[in-house]
């Protein structure tokens, strides 16, 4: 008969590991607004090399998604999805609708 204290760490490991994959999608598509919603405004130059490298940074992520074999993948698709979305955000506030 297994104990609830044998099984506790067991369910904790199985619920983080699902836990970061299943944020990976969500950052991804939330920099995927982010790009879309700065690629529809009026862009200068700084804010084209901006998206330019929020798009770079959002093909890193999902190649990082895609090959994920370990949590540290599942961590750098996140910050590098993160990352794409701030540079999107950036370029949006400094362009013009």
């Amino acid at each position: 008969m297994w104990s609830l204290v044998a099984i506790g760490p067991l369910v904790l490991v199985v619920t983080l590991a699902a836990g970061a994959d299943l944020d990976c999608p969500a950052h991804i598509r939330s920099a995927e607004d982010s790009i879309k919603k700065a690629g529809a405004m009026t862009l200068g130059p700084e804010a084209k090399a901006l998206v330019e490298k929020a798009q770079n940074a959002l093909r890193e992520a999902k190649k990082n998604l895609a090959d994920a074999r370990a949590k540290i993948d599942y961590a750098n698709c996140m910050w590098k999805a993160r990352a794409a979305q701030a540079q999107a955000e950036s370029a949006a506030a400094i362009s013009t609708p």
